[in-house]
């Protein structure tokens, strides 16, 4: 396994013509799995039926869903953990904050577990032209 990456060369931000141009390290990826590959390969892993599998993935969308809007951390153990994260204009009084036009952007990040940060830092390199 190696994971794939392209060289683009990026000129200094807020430079005028670029500056000094470097080349740095993009990653590129190589195709997607789906819901159903994902399954698939479960199958082989486990003595569960693909509509069993499926609608396990589908609940735990589900569960994952409320979890993450009434602002808890989803901690998948091994795979990792969800959580939601917010940024905001600033207020110059606590008073003066309205969270409904501030606040500017909401996500879910992802931490992943020990083995699959592991995985990535171990898989190894491979440029693509």
């Amino acid at each position: 396994m190696a994971i794939k990456y392209k060289l683009v060369e990026k000129g200094e931000p807020g430079v005028v013509g670029g500056g000094t141009k470097k080349w740095y390290a993009r990653c590129i990826t190589d195709g997607e799995l789906t819901i159903d590959d994902l399954v698939e390969q479960i199958e082989k892993f486990s003595a569960l039926s693909e509509a069993d599998i499926k609608g396990v993935i589908i609940a735990l969308e589900n569960v994952i869903q409320n979890a993450i809007a009434d602002s808890k951390i989803v901690r998948l153990e091994k795979l990792g953990s969800l959580y939601p994260s917010i940024s905001s204009k600033g207020a110059n009084r606590e008073e003066d904050f309205v969270a409904n036009t501030m606040i500017e952007k909401v996500n879910v990040r992802y931490r992943p577990g020990k083995r699959i940060a592991d995985s990535v830092r171990n898989a190894g390199f491979k440029k693509q032209s």
